[in-house]
Formats: structure tokens, C-alpha cells, sequence
């Protein structure tokens, strides 16, 4: 008992000494984020980690305490035993549980993350060298998303702009994605030239963007607002300028925005289609010489 406590009393000085540490480290740990998922692969993390947190310091805690203890200086002498059933089997078990635990959670949130069905809109995104395409499936609408114009100007060699006066340098775009609140937004992710990766911290989720494959994934937004990513996967000499910008409307704003845009888009197509219907007296003629030859 007396061991144990030692173990104990060394393991937690060890863990105060990593606390200043871990404290300033904190900004490199995952986020909670804003979608279920997110938060239920924060809290996984958090779990997975704390376990083996736990585990460090009982196996170092008594580590240290035996070095310190049981050493020559202090007469101590080499064991007699080889082999001891109970030991083995109790260095078996435990380990065999702490694994059963872990796995049972991890599966749980490995199949939530496959699992698309109930989904409320489908968005196609597709990675460019260097944008990203966004179409609504069943909606008829799309558009790209590319850098915008004041990321794009400070980058360029000798443009005079300091990038540190440009707000959300390299992390804004033209044309951000919407979506709306608390809807079940399922996402096709492919490519059209080489391989990227779309990722938005704040959802916890990235899926590579593979040509001629599509990857799915889902994500449901609880809370409205502007969130950012990057393309994750390097892809070519403009990677770092391909962001990925996520606008969470409440569903009443998202339908006003979409039937904008569909608006929109007809109001494009129309004159194409007059134009279209227009034929030209060159054109007559010629179908008229070709319906004579038939």
C-alpha cells in the first residue's frame, strides 16, 4: 500500500510539473467545434487521452519509485523468481480491458460518422487547382469558390500590401458555401485534376478529395456563423491559397439565399436561351438545302 502511494504522490508531482506546459500547449488541442461530431470526437480525444494520461503516471510512478528504492546503494539484491501465473495473468486482463473500453466508444462514433442517413441537403463539392465548385444536388444551383481579391492582391511579389492588414488573410473567399442551422448537410467530395482535402476545424471533420472517387461526409451545424478551413492535402503551387469558407444561416435567411440564387441563375440563362432561339438566315438556308438532298 505504502508503494502505491508513493507511486501515486510521484506520478502527480510529475503532472504538476507538465501543467504550465500542457496550459500553453492548450491552442494546439483539438476543438470542440460546432457540430455533434465534433464535439463527440473532442470528447473521445479527451477520453483516449486521459486514459493513457493515467496510465503514464501509474507506470512511471512506480518506475520511479522502484529505481529509487530498490537500488544497489541500498542493498538491494537481484529477484530469485522467473515466473509468477497470477502476475501474468493480471498484466493480461487489465490491459485487455482498457483496450475493450476504448474500442466500444471509438466504434460508437466511427459508425455516427458513416452513417449519412436522414440527411436535409446535399452539397457536391468538387477541388480544383486552385477553388473549390459547390453545387446543390436537387436545387440547380452552383458556383466556385475561389481566393478573394484582397488575400490574392497582398500575396502577390512586391504588391505593397502587408499581409498582416488584410483581415482573414488567405482565409476568405468570394463565394462561401451556405448552409443552414441545425440541418443535416451531407457532403460529396471528389476532384477534377489532382488530389485536395476539404476541412473545417470547427466541424471536426476532413475528407480527401480523390479524382474520379467520390468521398462522403456529414456535418450539422448548431450554431449560425462564419466558419474556416483549408485545402489539408498538398496539391500543387497555389495549396496554401485555396480556403475553405463555411456561412451558417438560420433556415429562414438560407431559404431567402437560395431562392436568390436560383433566381439568379434563370435570370443568367435566359438570354443564352433567347439567343439560342434565334437562327440566323444562313442557317435556314442551309437546312433547307439539306432537307431538298433528303
Amino acid at each position: 500500500m505504502k508503494m502505491v502511494k508513493r507511486a501515486f504522490v510521484a506520478g502527480m508531482a510529475l503532472f504538476g510539473l507538465a501543467s504550465p506546459a500542457m496550459a500553453a500547449w492548450s491552442d494546439v488541442n483539438l476543438r470542440v467545434g460546432v457540430t455533434e461530431l465534433s464535439r463527440e470526437i473532442y470528447g473521445l480525444h479527451m477520453l483516449i487521452l486521459w486514459i493513457c494520461v493515467a496510465i503514464a503516471v501509474a507506470v512511471f510512478g512506480v518506475m520511479i519509485y522502484s529505481i529509487a528504492t530498490f537500488r544497489k546503494s541500498k542493498g538491494a539484491v537481484p529477484a530469485t523468481f522467473d515466473h509468477n501465473t497470477k502476475a501474468e495473468v493480471i498484466w493480461t486482463v487489465i490491459p485487455v480491458l482498457i483496450l475493450v473500453g476504448m474500442a466500444i466508444p471509438a466504434a460508437r462514433t466511427l459508425v455516427k460518422i458513416d452513417d449519412m442517413r436522414g440527411s436535409e441537403l446535399t452539397v457536391k463539392v468538387t477541388g480544383y487547382q486552385w477553388k473549390w465548385q459547390y453545387e446543390y444536388v436537387d436545387h440547380g444551383v452552383s458556383f466556385f469558390s475561389t481566393l478573394a481579391r484582397t488575400s490574392d492582391e497582398a500575396r502577390q511579389l512586391d504588391s505593397g500590401i502587408r499581409p498582416e492588414s488584410v483581415e482573414n488573410y488567405l482565409l476568405e473567399v468570394d463565394n462561401p458555401l451556405v448552409v443552414p442551422q441545425g440541418k443535416k448537410v451531407r457532403v460529396l467530395i471528389t476532384a477534377n485534376d489532382v488530389i485536395h482535402a476539404w476541412w473545417v476545424p470547427d466541424f471536426g471533420m476532413k475528407k480527401d478529395a480523390i479524382p474520379g472517387y467520390i468521398n462522403e461526409m456529414w456535418f450539422r451545424a448548431d450554431e449560425p456563423g462564419i466558419y474556416r478551413g483549408q485545402c489539408a492535402e498538398l496539391c500543387g503551387r497555389d495549396h496554401g491559397f485555396m480556403p475553405v469558407v463555411v456561412e451558417v444561416k438560420s433556415q429562414a435567411d438560407f431559404d431567402a439565399w437560395l431562392a436568390a440564387q436560383q433566381a439568379a441563375r434563370q435570370a443568367a440563362a435566359a438570354p443564352a436561351a433567347q439567343t439560342a432561339a434565334v437562327v440566323s438566315p444562313v442557317d435556314q438556308v442551309a437546312a433547307v438545302r439539306v432537307a431538298v438532298a433528303e
